[in-house]
């Protein structure tokens, strides 16, 4: 008996670890907002979001650069094409942790914290902060939104030259450098 339990132990230990908790993607929604000829500003997304926490507290989040949704089929394509250049670049990805306290929030309890991390976006590695609403919905469900805008630039990532192109393109005066992105995120526990 002891000899099974040992053999059990063994290979669930040499299985890989799960995360505590998986971003439900049907109830989670990333924006970012665009301005061009300095007046016109347009709100997009990404539609498709994949993301976990595990019990540390280490939280990834990864974006499907396809994904994103302006509104306009042909504009969706140049900048997956012309900008986020899909075809290497499938995705970005936000690495940080949650403060400690978050797993541990009772439910029906909220806070406003900091989350530092990291976003991986065309090679770069770019130091980022947000600004969030973190709700404990139930004890296996609960809810992190941007209580104001974080500020992205092109220039950090890379993307400068892609903006240029799209502007041009577009026939535009200008399209802005930086974008402001929110999000609202919903996970829950495995």
């Amino acid at each position: 008996m002891l000899k099974s339990l040992m053999v059990a132990v063994g290979t669930l230990s040499a299985l890989p670890a799960l995360a505590a908790w998986q971003l439900d993607s049907n109830d989670s929604q990333l924006h970012f907002l665009s301005t061009k000829n300095a007046q016109v500003t347009e709100i997009h997304e990404f539609k498709q979001l994949e993301g976990s926490v595990d019990d540390s507290g280490a939280l990834k989040i990864q974006v499907d650069l396809a994904s994103v949704a302006t509104g306009i089929d042909i504009r969706d394509t140049r900048m997956q094409t012309k900008l986020f250049n899909t075809s290497e670049y499938t995705s970005a990805t936000f690495s940080g942790t949650l403060p400690e306290t978050v797993l541990t929030m009772a439910a029906g309890t909220s806070a406003i914290k900091t989350i530092e991390g990291a976003i991986d976006l065309q090679g770069k590695n770019v130091a980022t902060t947000f600004t969030v609403m973190i709700n404990r919905l139930t004890d296996t469900t609960f809810t992190v939104a941007t209580v104001k805008p974080t500020l992205l630039a092109a220039g950090d990532f890379g993307l400068t030259e892609g903006v240029k192109t799209l502007q041009s393109i577009a026939g535009l005066e200008s399209i802005t450098m930086t974008v402001p992105v929110t999000f609202a995120a919903t996970f829950t526990q495995q």
